[in-house]
Protein backbone atom coordinates (compact mmCIF):
# COMPACT_ATOMS: atom_id res chain seq x y z
CA UNK A 1 0.00 0.00 0.00
CA UNK A 2 2.73 2.84 0.86
CA UNK A 3 4.55 1.30 -2.58
CA UNK A 4 1.08 2.03 -4.37
CA UNK A 5 0.90 5.94 -2.83
CA UNK A 6 4.31 6.85 -3.12
CA UNK A 7 4.02 5.79 -7.20
CA UNK A 8 0.63 7.45 -7.25
CA UNK A 9 2.77 10.93 -5.29
CA UNK A 10 5.83 10.57 -8.05
CA UNK A 11 2.60 10.68 -11.06
CA UNK A 12 1.09 13.70 -8.88
CA UNK A 13 4.33 15.54 -8.65
CA UNK A 14 5.82 15.13 -12.36
CA UNK A 15 1.93 16.14 -14.20
CA UNK A 16 2.34 19.05 -11.72
CA UNK A 17 6.01 20.03 -13.41
CA UNK A 18 5.81 19.13 -16.97
CA UNK A 19 1.93 20.50 -17.16
CA UNK A 20 1.88 23.91 -14.75
CA UNK A 21 4.72 25.62 -16.35
CA UNK A 22 2.83 25.98 -19.58
CA UNK A 23 -0.53 27.22 -18.02
CA UNK A 24 1.97 29.66 -16.20
CA UNK A 25 3.87 30.88 -18.84
CA UNK A 26 1.28 30.62 -22.15
CA UNK A 27 -0.84 34.61 -20.34
CA UNK A 28 2.49 36.15 -21.48
CA UNK A 29 3.08 34.32 -24.94
CA UNK A 30 -1.02 34.37 -26.52
CA UNK A 31 -3.82 35.01 -24.01
CA UNK A 32 -6.35 34.47 -26.22
CA UNK A 33 -9.34 31.96 -26.66
CA UNK A 34 -8.10 29.96 -29.47
CA UNK A 35 -4.64 29.67 -27.36
CA UNK A 36 -6.36 28.65 -24.06
CA UNK A 37 -9.16 26.41 -25.67
CA UNK A 38 -6.01 24.15 -27.95
CA UNK A 39 -3.93 24.53 -24.51
CA UNK A 40 -6.77 22.62 -22.03
CA UNK A 41 -8.06 20.81 -24.36
CA UNK A 42 -4.04 19.06 -25.13
CA UNK A 43 -3.04 19.24 -21.50
CA UNK A 44 -6.31 16.99 -20.45
CA UNK A 45 -5.47 15.08 -22.82
CA UNK A 46 -1.84 15.25 -21.79
CA UNK A 47 -2.69 14.26 -18.11
CA UNK A 48 -4.13 10.95 -18.71
CA UNK A 49 -1.37 9.57 -21.49
CA UNK A 50 1.05 10.62 -18.74
CA UNK A 51 -0.58 8.54 -16.07
CA UNK A 52 -0.64 5.00 -18.15
CA UNK A 53 3.12 6.08 -19.81
CA UNK A 54 4.49 3.07 -18.00
CA UNK A 55 1.75 0.43 -18.90
CA UNK A 56 1.57 1.49 -22.51
CA UNK A 57 4.73 3.53 -23.46
CA UNK A 58 4.36 3.50 -26.92
CA UNK A 59 0.90 4.21 -26.98
CA UNK A 60 1.40 6.73 -24.39
CA UNK A 61 3.87 8.57 -26.62
CA UNK A 62 1.91 8.46 -29.88
CA UNK A 63 -1.36 9.83 -28.21
CA UNK A 64 0.47 12.66 -26.66
CA UNK A 65 2.66 13.76 -29.55
CA UNK A 66 -0.73 13.41 -31.84
CA UNK A 67 -2.43 15.73 -29.11
CA UNK A 68 0.23 18.03 -29.38
CA UNK A 69 0.54 17.97 -32.90
CA UNK A 70 -3.34 19.00 -32.99
CA UNK A 71 -3.62 21.31 -30.44
CA UNK A 72 -0.17 23.40 -32.39
CA UNK A 73 -1.93 22.65 -35.69
CA UNK A 74 -5.55 24.11 -34.42
CA UNK A 75 -4.09 27.21 -32.56
CA UNK A 76 -1.86 28.32 -35.83
CA UNK A 77 -5.14 28.14 -38.06
CA UNK A 78 -6.65 30.23 -35.65
CA UNK A 79 -3.28 32.40 -35.69
CA UNK A 80 -3.07 31.66 -32.29
CA UNK A 81 0.54 30.81 -30.76
CA UNK A 82 0.77 28.41 -27.76
CA UNK A 83 3.92 28.50 -25.09
CA UNK A 84 7.28 26.97 -26.15
CA UNK A 85 6.76 24.87 -22.80
CA UNK A 86 4.09 22.69 -23.85
CA UNK A 87 6.37 20.65 -25.28
CA UNK A 88 7.67 19.01 -21.66
CA UNK A 89 5.36 16.33 -21.78
CA UNK A 90 6.66 15.03 -25.02
CA UNK A 91 9.74 14.82 -23.26
CA UNK A 92 8.75 13.22 -20.07
CA UNK A 93 7.20 10.70 -22.72
CA UNK A 94 10.22 9.97 -24.77
CA UNK A 95 12.13 9.53 -21.57
CA UNK A 96 9.41 6.92 -21.27
CA UNK A 97 9.34 5.31 -24.28
CA UNK A 98 13.16 5.23 -24.19
CA UNK A 99 13.63 3.74 -20.42
CA UNK A 100 10.47 1.64 -20.89
CA UNK A 101 10.09 0.40 -24.21
CA UNK A 102 11.38 -3.30 -24.09
CA UNK A 103 10.29 -3.75 -27.86
CA UNK A 104 13.04 -2.10 -29.91
CA UNK A 105 11.32 -2.76 -33.17
CA UNK A 106 7.89 -1.70 -32.11
CA UNK A 107 10.09 1.34 -30.55
CA UNK A 108 11.58 2.21 -34.12
CA UNK A 109 8.40 1.71 -35.44
CA UNK A 110 6.58 4.15 -33.31
CA UNK A 111 9.20 6.82 -33.77
CA UNK A 112 9.26 6.64 -37.26
CA UNK A 113 5.57 6.97 -37.34
CA UNK A 114 5.34 10.04 -35.25
CA UNK A 115 7.93 11.42 -37.71
CA UNK A 116 5.70 11.09 -40.95
CA UNK A 117 2.69 12.48 -38.35
CA UNK A 118 5.09 15.76 -37.44
CA UNK A 119 5.65 15.88 -41.30
CA UNK A 120 1.80 15.60 -42.36
CA UNK A 121 1.00 17.68 -39.17
CA UNK A 122 3.76 20.76 -40.77
CA UNK A 123 2.16 20.73 -43.81
CA UNK A 124 -1.40 20.91 -42.60
CA UNK A 125 -0.60 23.51 -40.59
CA UNK A 126 1.21 25.84 -43.23
CA UNK A 127 -1.75 24.56 -45.51
CA UNK A 128 -4.50 26.17 -43.02
CA UNK A 129 -2.95 29.30 -41.85
CA UNK A 130 -3.72 32.83 -43.07
CA UNK A 131 -1.02 34.51 -41.52
CA UNK A 132 2.39 35.92 -43.44
CA UNK A 133 4.24 36.56 -40.54
CA UNK A 134 4.01 33.26 -38.22
CA UNK A 135 3.38 29.57 -39.42
CA UNK A 136 4.63 27.58 -37.02
CA UNK A 137 6.90 25.47 -38.51
CA UNK A 138 10.28 26.59 -37.69
CA UNK A 139 9.01 27.02 -34.16
CA UNK A 140 7.79 23.15 -33.74
CA UNK A 141 10.95 22.27 -35.58
CA UNK A 142 13.27 24.56 -33.20
CA UNK A 143 11.31 22.85 -30.00
CA UNK A 144 11.29 19.15 -31.46
CA UNK A 145 15.17 19.52 -32.28
CA UNK A 146 16.41 18.72 -28.55
CA UNK A 147 13.55 16.17 -28.22
CA UNK A 148 15.53 12.99 -29.25
CA UNK A 149 18.09 13.06 -26.37
CA UNK A 150 15.32 12.76 -23.77
CA UNK A 151 14.62 9.07 -25.54
CA UNK A 152 18.32 8.54 -25.33
CA UNK A 153 18.51 9.68 -21.63
CA UNK A 154 15.38 7.23 -21.04
CA UNK A 155 17.28 4.57 -23.41
CA UNK A 156 20.44 5.09 -20.95
CA UNK A 157 18.51 4.48 -17.65
CA UNK A 158 17.27 1.28 -18.67
CA UNK A 159 20.52 -0.10 -20.19
CA UNK A 160 22.37 0.83 -16.85
CA UNK A 161 19.65 -0.71 -14.47
CA UNK A 162 19.31 -3.65 -16.80
CA UNK A 163 23.44 -3.90 -16.20
CA UNK A 164 22.70 -3.70 -12.86
CA UNK A 165 20.43 -5.92 -12.47
CA UNK A 166 22.88 -8.94 -14.62
CA UNK A 167 25.16 -7.92 -12.11
CA UNK A 168 23.15 -8.63 -8.68
CA UNK A 169 22.28 -11.92 -10.75
CA UNK A 170 26.14 -12.59 -10.83
CA UNK A 171 27.05 -11.83 -7.78
CA UNK A 172 23.75 -13.84 -6.50
CA UNK A 173 24.88 -16.81 -8.87
CA UNK A 174 28.71 -16.57 -7.01
CA UNK A 175 27.15 -16.72 -3.50
CA UNK A 176 24.93 -19.96 -4.50
CA UNK A 177 27.79 -20.86 -5.80
CA UNK A 178 30.29 -20.14 -3.20
CA UNK A 179 27.76 -21.64 -0.52
CA UNK A 180 27.89 -25.09 -2.82
CA UNK A 181 31.14 -25.19 -2.57
CA UNK A 182 32.06 -24.69 1.07
CA UNK A 183 29.12 -27.29 2.02
CA UNK A 184 30.50 -29.59 -0.54
CA UNK A 185 34.09 -29.16 1.08
CA UNK A 186 32.05 -29.53 4.34
CA UNK A 187 30.42 -32.80 3.71
CA UNK A 188 33.96 -33.99 2.27
CA UNK A 189 35.33 -33.41 5.73
CA UNK A 190 32.80 -34.72 7.55
CA UNK A 191 33.07 -38.08 5.46
CA UNK A 192 36.89 -38.17 5.97
CA UNK A 193 36.35 -37.54 9.57
CA UNK A 194 33.91 -40.64 9.88
CA UNK A 195 36.45 -42.77 8.12
CA UNK A 196 38.61 -41.96 10.18
CA UNK A 197 36.39 -42.47 13.01
CA UNK A 198 35.36 -46.10 11.84
CA UNK A 199 38.58 -47.39 10.81
CA UNK A 200 40.25 -46.26 14.45
CA UNK A 201 37.39 -45.72 16.91
CA UNK A 202 35.01 -47.68 15.52
CA UNK A 203 37.49 -51.16 15.18
CA UNK A 204 39.10 -50.62 18.42
CA UNK A 205 35.73 -50.42 20.17
CA UNK A 206 34.09 -53.57 18.90
CA UNK A 207 37.93 -55.62 19.39
CA UNK A 208 36.72 -54.27 22.94
CA UNK A 209 33.43 -55.78 23.04
CA UNK A 210 34.68 -58.95 21.52
CA UNK A 211 37.14 -59.35 24.05
CA UNK A 212 35.11 -58.45 27.35
CA UNK A 213 32.39 -61.29 25.62
CA UNK A 214 34.97 -64.15 25.50
CA UNK A 215 36.21 -63.30 29.24
CA UNK A 216 32.08 -63.48 29.93
CA UNK A 217 31.96 -66.74 28.23
CA UNK A 218 34.61 -67.70 30.73
CA UNK A 219 33.36 -66.00 33.72
CA UNK A 220 33.36 -69.68 35.67
CA UNK A 221 37.69 -69.06 35.09
CA UNK A 222 37.37 -65.31 36.99
CA UNK A 223 36.70 -63.77 40.69
CA UNK A 224 33.39 -62.54 41.46
CA UNK A 225 34.48 -58.76 41.27
CA UNK A 226 36.40 -59.21 37.33
CA UNK A 227 33.18 -61.20 36.46
CA UNK A 228 31.09 -57.93 37.21
CA UNK A 229 33.78 -55.79 35.52
CA UNK A 230 33.81 -57.37 32.24
CA UNK A 231 29.52 -57.35 32.20
CA UNK A 232 29.63 -53.43 32.97
CA UNK A 233 32.53 -53.22 30.20
CA UNK A 234 30.61 -55.30 28.04
CA UNK A 235 27.12 -53.26 28.27
CA UNK A 236 29.46 -49.97 28.10
CA UNK A 237 30.93 -51.37 24.50
CA UNK A 238 27.57 -52.07 22.89
CA UNK A 239 25.78 -49.01 23.89
CA UNK A 240 28.92 -46.95 22.84
CA UNK A 241 29.05 -49.35 19.71
CA UNK A 242 25.40 -47.59 18.81
CA UNK A 243 25.86 -44.15 19.43
CA UNK A 244 28.97 -44.14 17.26
CA UNK A 245 27.43 -45.71 14.38
CA UNK A 246 24.20 -42.64 15.01
CA UNK A 247 27.10 -39.89 14.85
CA UNK A 248 28.89 -41.71 12.06
CA UNK A 249 25.45 -42.15 10.24
CA UNK A 250 25.12 -37.71 10.64
CA UNK A 251 28.59 -37.27 9.21
CA UNK A 252 28.12 -39.06 6.38
CA UNK A 253 24.69 -37.76 5.43
CA UNK A 254 23.33 -34.86 7.56
CA UNK A 255 19.88 -35.51 5.92
CA UNK A 256 19.94 -39.18 7.86
CA UNK A 257 20.33 -38.12 11.42
CA UNK A 258 17.29 -40.26 12.67
CA UNK A 259 19.28 -42.66 15.23
CA UNK A 260 19.34 -46.05 14.98
CA UNK A 261 18.60 -46.21 18.47
CA UNK A 262 16.44 -44.16 20.70
CA UNK A 263 18.32 -41.04 22.74
CA UNK A 264 19.21 -42.20 26.19
CA UNK A 265 16.97 -40.31 28.58
CA UNK A 266 16.25 -39.87 32.76
CA UNK A 267 14.41 -43.19 32.37
CA UNK A 268 18.10 -44.98 31.86
CA UNK A 269 19.89 -43.21 34.35
CA UNK A 270 19.43 -46.57 37.26
CA UNK A 271 21.11 -48.66 33.98
CA UNK A 272 23.76 -45.74 33.46
CA UNK A 273 24.66 -46.34 37.42
CA UNK A 274 24.04 -49.63 37.58
CA UNK A 275 27.27 -49.80 34.69
CA UNK A 276 29.50 -47.43 36.77
CA UNK A 277 28.49 -49.87 39.85
CA UNK A 278 29.75 -52.53 37.88
CA UNK A 279 32.97 -51.12 36.99
CA UNK A 280 33.30 -51.21 40.88
CA UNK A 281 32.32 -47.57 41.48
CA UNK A 282 29.55 -46.80 44.28
CA UNK A 283 26.62 -44.16 43.32
CA UNK A 284 23.48 -43.23 44.58
CA UNK A 285 20.76 -41.29 42.68
CA UNK A 286 18.08 -38.95 44.16
CA UNK A 287 15.48 -37.94 41.64
CA UNK A 288 12.10 -36.51 42.58
CA UNK A 289 10.35 -36.19 39.55
CA UNK A 290 8.52 -38.37 36.05
CA UNK A 291 11.08 -38.38 33.38
CA UNK A 292 7.96 -37.95 31.45
CA UNK A 293 7.28 -34.91 32.24
CA UNK A 294 10.59 -33.79 31.20
CA UNK A 295 11.00 -32.68 27.81
CA UNK A 296 12.75 -35.00 25.70
CA UNK A 297 15.84 -32.52 24.78
CA UNK A 298 16.23 -31.82 28.29
CA UNK A 299 16.55 -35.23 29.09
CA UNK A 300 19.20 -36.14 26.91
CA UNK A 301 21.31 -33.65 28.29
CA UNK A 302 20.72 -34.10 31.46
CA UNK A 303 21.48 -38.06 30.93
CA UNK A 304 24.80 -36.75 29.12
CA UNK A 305 25.60 -34.49 32.30
CA UNK A 306 25.36 -37.60 34.58
CA UNK A 307 27.28 -39.73 32.00
CA UNK A 308 29.94 -37.42 31.36
CA UNK A 309 30.46 -36.62 35.73
CA UNK A 310 30.59 -40.66 35.95
CA UNK A 311 32.92 -41.24 33.45
CA UNK A 312 34.90 -38.67 35.15
CA UNK A 313 34.71 -39.90 39.00
CA UNK A 314 36.41 -43.03 37.41
CA UNK A 315 38.73 -41.80 35.84
CA UNK A 316 39.99 -38.96 38.08
CA UNK A 317 38.57 -40.41 41.58
CA UNK A 318 38.40 -43.72 40.82
CA UNK A 319 37.04 -46.13 44.18
CA UNK A 320 35.35 -42.39 45.29
CA UNK A 321 31.54 -42.52 46.40
CA UNK A 322 29.49 -40.76 43.91
CA UNK A 323 25.92 -39.17 44.72
CA UNK A 324 23.51 -37.66 41.79
CA UNK A 325 20.47 -35.69 42.55
CA UNK A 326 18.16 -34.92 39.60
CA UNK A 327 15.40 -32.55 40.89
CA UNK A 328 12.65 -29.82 39.82
CA UNK A 329 13.69 -26.88 41.24
CA UNK A 330 11.44 -23.39 40.14
CA UNK A 331 10.38 -24.34 37.21
CA UNK A 332 13.95 -26.19 36.34
CA UNK A 333 15.47 -29.29 36.02
CA UNK A 334 18.87 -29.01 38.06
CA UNK A 335 20.74 -32.20 37.44
CA UNK A 336 24.23 -32.93 40.74
CA UNK A 337 26.98 -34.75 40.42
CA UNK A 338 29.06 -34.77 43.44
CA UNK A 339 32.07 -37.23 43.97
CA UNK A 340 34.07 -37.59 46.88
CA UNK A 341 37.90 -37.48 46.70
CA UNK A 342 40.03 -40.48 45.08
CA UNK A 343 40.54 -43.63 47.03
CA UNK A 344 43.33 -44.71 44.76
CA UNK A 345 45.51 -43.20 41.85
CA UNK A 346 43.80 -42.06 39.02
CA UNK A 347 44.04 -43.25 35.51
CA UNK A 348 47.62 -41.90 33.61
CA UNK A 349 45.50 -41.11 30.52
CA UNK A 350 43.38 -37.60 31.99
CA UNK A 351 42.12 -36.95 28.68
CA UNK A 352 42.17 -33.99 26.70
CA UNK A 353 39.33 -31.89 28.82
CA UNK A 354 36.49 -31.38 26.17
CA UNK A 355 33.98 -33.45 27.97
CA UNK A 356 32.74 -30.52 29.74
CA UNK A 357 33.31 -27.74 27.30
CA UNK A 358 31.08 -30.02 25.76
CA UNK A 359 28.03 -30.29 27.92
CA UNK A 360 28.87 -26.37 29.09
CA UNK A 361 27.44 -26.33 25.23
CA UNK A 362 24.82 -28.41 25.39
CA UNK A 363 23.25 -27.01 27.84
CA UNK A 364 23.75 -23.30 27.33
CA UNK A 365 21.89 -24.25 23.67
CA UNK A 366 18.96 -24.83 25.80
CA UNK A 367 19.11 -21.44 27.96
CA UNK A 368 20.68 -23.71 30.89
CA UNK A 369 23.78 -23.21 33.21
CA UNK A 370 26.39 -25.12 33.45
CA UNK A 371 29.08 -25.06 36.59
CA UNK A 372 31.73 -27.25 37.73
CA UNK A 373 34.08 -27.54 39.51
CA UNK A 374 36.61 -29.12 43.18
CA UNK A 375 34.92 -29.33 46.57
CA UNK A 376 36.47 -28.31 49.57
CA UNK A 377 36.95 -32.28 50.66
CA UNK A 378 39.05 -32.61 47.57
CA UNK A 379 35.81 -34.15 45.30
CA UNK A 380 34.65 -32.51 42.46
CA UNK A 381 30.73 -31.20 41.73
CA UNK A 382 29.20 -30.69 38.56
CA UNK A 383 25.76 -28.77 38.57
CA UNK A 384 23.59 -28.09 35.45
CA UNK A 385 20.85 -26.22 35.50
CA UNK A 386 17.96 -26.10 32.08
CA UNK A 387 14.04 -24.83 31.96
CA UNK A 388 11.73 -27.67 32.05
CA UNK A 389 9.40 -25.37 29.33
CA UNK A 390 12.07 -25.83 26.85
CA UNK A 391 11.37 -25.15 23.36
CA UNK A 392 11.76 -27.37 20.54
CA UNK A 393 10.89 -30.65 22.08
Amino acid sequence: MDGRWHGWGTDAGLVVLTFLPALLSQPYVDSSGPAWASLTAYEAVGVVVLLLRRRLPATAFVVGFGALLMALVGSASEGAKLSPLVFLPLAVLLYNLGHHGANRRRTVSVVLGVAVLGVAGLWLNRMTTDSSDFRGGLDVLAALAPMPLAWVMGFAARTRQTLLAAAERRAADARRAQALEAAQAAQRERTRIAGEMHDVVAHSLTLLVVHAETLRARGGELPDWARAQVDGLAAAGRQSGGELRDLLRMLRDPADAVPLRPAPDLAELDALLDGHRAMGGAVELTMDLAPEAVPGAVQLTGYRVVQEALVNARRHAPGAPVRVSVESVAGQLRCEVVNGPAARRGAADAGIGLGLVSLEERVGALGGDLTAGPTGDGGFRVVATMSLECAGD
